[in-house]
């Protein structure tokens, strides 16, 4: 799959975000090892516990939908160019990355994309 069109899900599904205390919707997809995709948006509460960001979402669902392994992970908020992911986020994409890693794909200062490894994200995760 091409990353423009991750980037493009990521988009659509940040319009979903419920977001009320930091009014920062974020959207992310996930390519998983199979080729399917599998979209998230952050859910905040007021119990900021509670709360859980966009790609750990996506991640989520494409376990829970039977994906073992992930390839990429596309981020959107349209409140901010270059959204990376948080430190907790990243963990979470090193316990389920695929052999070859994870590409993390955002949205460049020019509208266009950045794509970055795991690795330069998370140098020296935890790991099994």
């Amino acid at each position: 799959m091409d990353f423009n069109d991750l980037m493009e899900k990521a988009k659509e599904v940040s319009k979903n975000s419920y977001s009320p205390y930091s009014n920062f919707p974020v959207g992310a997809c996930v390519l998983g090892e199979s080729g399917r995709t599998y979209v998230g948006t952050n859910v905040e509460n007021a119990s900021y516990g509670g709360t859980i960001c966009a790609e750990r979402n996506a991640i989520f669902n494409a376990i829970t939908n039977g994906e073992k392994k992930i390839k990429a992970v596309a981020i959107y908020s349209q409140k901010m160019k270059r959204c990376a992911p948080c430190g907790f986020c990243r963990q979470v994409m090193s316990e389920f990355r695929s052999k070859d890693g994870v590409d993390i794909i955002i949205e460049a200062e020019d509208g266009g994309i950045e794509v970055h490894t795991l690795d330069e994200l998370i140098p020296m995760s935890f790991s099994l």
